[in-house]
């Protein structure tokens, strides 16, 4: 902007003020009542909008159309939950809406539709190939929570995308586990898989993955599973082993399951990961997992504690937040299902946690999901059951 002035001795002369731009958020709870009051108060013209959504919310149709005549150009990216994070707020039948105006970022984003020639692997290949460009800087990935292996389509991904960073979840149908959506523009869609590609460096990204549970009882060898379904644990049937060490909380599978993941080793030397548990069949007495658990492997039930996953939240917020100079515009988090169950009415806590490592000027969203999708040691991509994943973004 050229500036006039004039100096003491009458000169004048004319001097430039560069004026920048960066990525601006809104970040909105709505209602199924005053949804369309909570859309009017965006304040930007947004060119990517997040839908974290409630698969309890019946008109989501309605508000896809609200935003679509609105904001033709925008993008929109989104999934069913196990429940909704606005800011520090966790809340059900509701949507979380985040508007986001990149200054100097391009995006792209596709789909690949599940099917009987296209499966988890491949699936993660092609979102890749399609998003691959030189100056893909970012993927961000929501998939179906339900059809899909998610170990296989992180696989796929990685095969694609070797040396870009990853990060997402599986789409969440609270406690149910009967039907998962993700959301592409104005389309709501089933046995899908999405990616968004963000392009450029202008974009910072940071990312961190933290659990926070406790193993109990002896570790057990798989003798018998193929890919994500286990049959058995020390050559005896496992969903009878499983139900015997839940107690009374087997009557309530299979979403008490969530209370109780297990750790894998692969080998006795191994890091272990964190496994969630996604359905059981009585017919063959065997576990489904979100991941392959391979035979030959270690297992060890799991149980969550309270103040160790508000502490891992923590940790995650520390980790991601470490070194960064900038001013973090925009916080995603995607926290699994089985922690929301365990925190309960203290669910909040570890957002508040997060919130209080990041600082008040950042705006949050996420949602609680039946697995997480981030980088994990030398790996840019790899699957997470438990954790609390954040991904943070802001443009420089």
């Amino acid at each position: 902007m050229p500036i006039f002035s004039q100096n003491k001795k009458g000169f004048c002369f004319f001097y430039t003020r560069a004026i920048i731009f960066y990525m601006k958020v809104n970040q909105i709870s709505l209602n199924q009542k005053k949804w369309n009051q909570g859309m009017a108060s965006i304040a930007i013209e947004p060119n990517l909008i997040m839908l974290f959504v409630s698969p309890d919310f019946e008109i989501i149709d309605e508000v896809l159309s609200a935003i679509y005549l609105k904001y033709p150009d925008a993008l929109v990216f989104g999934c069913s939950t196990a429940g909704e994070i606005s800011n520090v707020t966790v809340t059900d039948k509701s949507i979380s809406l985040t508007a986001i105006q990149f200054d100097k970022t391009s995006l792209k984003l596709v789909s690949v539709k599940l099917d009987s020639e296209v499966d988890s692997s491949k699936a993660g290949e092609r979102i890749g190939n399609m998003l691959y460009k030189d100056d893909l800087k970012h993927v961000m990935v929501l998939s179906d929570g339900l059809n899909i292996n998610g170990a296989d389509l992180v696989s796929g991904l990685k095969s694609a995308l070797p040396y870009i960073s990853v990060t997402g979840g599986l789409a969440a149908d609270g406690e149910d586990f009967e039907k998962t959506f993700v959301i592409k523009n104005n389309q709501v869609l089933e046995k899908t898989v999405l990616g968004l590609g963000f392009y450029g460096d202008n974009l910072n990204v940071n990312y961190s993955s933290k659990g926070g549970w406790d193993g109990f009882g002896i570790e057990r060898l798989v003798t018998k599973s193929k890919k994500n379904i286990l049959y058995e644990l020390d050559g005896k049937p496992v969903l009878k082993l499983y139900k015997d060490l839940l107690g009374k909380d087997a009557e309530k599978l299979p979403s008490s399951g969530l209370l109780f993941p297990v750790s894998i080793r692969i080998s006795k030397k191994a890091k272990a990961v964190v496994r969630g548990l996604s359905g059981i069949n009585e017919a063959d007495q065997s576990l489904i997992f979100g991941a392959n658990i391979p035979e030959g492997s270690y297992l060890r039930l799991m149980k969550g504690n309270v103040d160790k996953l508000i502490t891992g939240a923590e940790e995650s917020a520390i980790s991601v937040s470490q070194g960064l100079k900038e001013t973090i515009e925009l916080v995603v988090l995607i926290s699994c299902v089985g922690r929301r169950l365990v925190l309960k009415q203290l669910a909040e806590e570890e957002i508040d946690a997060v919130r209080n490592v990041i600082g008040d000027t950042s705006k949050i969203t996420g949602f609680y999901s039946y697995g997480e999708i981030a980088p994990l040691n030398e790996s840019l991509c790899e699957l997470h059951h438990q954790t609390m994943t954040i991904t943070t973004l802001s443009e420089c």
